[in-house]
């Protein structure tokens, strides 16, 4: 009997300026740092669809409800995503909120900050949610970029510290005390500081050379703008 193909949750916050990537307003004017954040979400968002989830869900954080936000709305009808509020509270409870309406078939939640994550291992991670209770994919800032559940949801989702560089260790020490079965999805880095917008830009160089089109091409075309990538002849 083959397990069902999980569904892929896109968590993201509208790139509004001044609110987005506000670590790197000063590199960045507050226009370009939202414009970046919305280049990351665009790339999360086809890299997703062209994965063919289940279900693909676009999870929407805005000022107000992010289901009638014209901003997600043409996002959800362009990916043909289902469109939801994250809601109220804690990342924690975001998360887990919506993760929950997929117990059945599982699901992985990706964020927006690892844009350069290849396509392939955002596959084997969800591959991974069709064997284990748990997935969760570390991020080099001590957090994780992916987190996927098959089952009742686990307990891992209130009283860590978010934003925190101990968030993945205190999420696997939760998940050892609770006996759960769970499996690593690959490391990989987060864009949240000019510093890893620079790595990033040599990254998305050389994955680019001699692809067509490019596997980050909102992301590549917005550095090259802002002179970070170069321009390719």
């Amino acid at each position: 009997m083959s397990v069902r193909r999980p569904a892929l949750i896109v968590f993201c916050r509208e790139p509004v300026p001044g609110e987005a990537k506000t670590r790197l307003i000063g590199h960045l004017s507050r226009a370009q740092a939202a414009a970046l954040a919305g280049a990351f979400i665009a790339d999360a968002l086809a890299k997703s669809a062209s994965l063919a989830p289940s279900k693909l869900v676009i999870a929407g954080s805005a000022g107000g409800d992010a289901t009638q936000r014209p901003y997600f709305r043409k996002l959800a009808r362009h990916y043909h995503a289902h469109l939801v509020d994250q809601g109220h509270g804690s990342l924690g409870h975001r998360m887990q909120r919506a993760l929950r309406p997929f117990a059945d078939e599982g699901a992985l939640l990706i964020g927006t900050d690892t844009p350069s994550v290849p396509k392939a291992i955002v596959a084997r991670c969800m591959k991974l949610v069709q064997l284990r209770h748990v997935v969760i994919a570390p991020s080099l800032d001590g957090g994780y970029w992916a987190v996927g559940a098959r089952g009742p949801i686990p307990p891992i989702f209130s009283g860590i510290r978010w934003g925190s560089s101990g968030v993945f260790a205190a999420t696997i020490e939760r998940l050892r005390r609770a006996h759960l079965p769970f499996a690593l999805g690959p490391a990989w880095y987060d864009v949240d500081r000019w510093s890893d917008v620079i790595l990033l830009g040599a990254h998305l160089a050389r994955l680019g050379q001699g692809r067509r089109p490019h596997p980050c091409s909102a992301t590549a075309r917005l550095l090259q703008r802002l002179g970070v990538l170069p321009v390719e002849d």
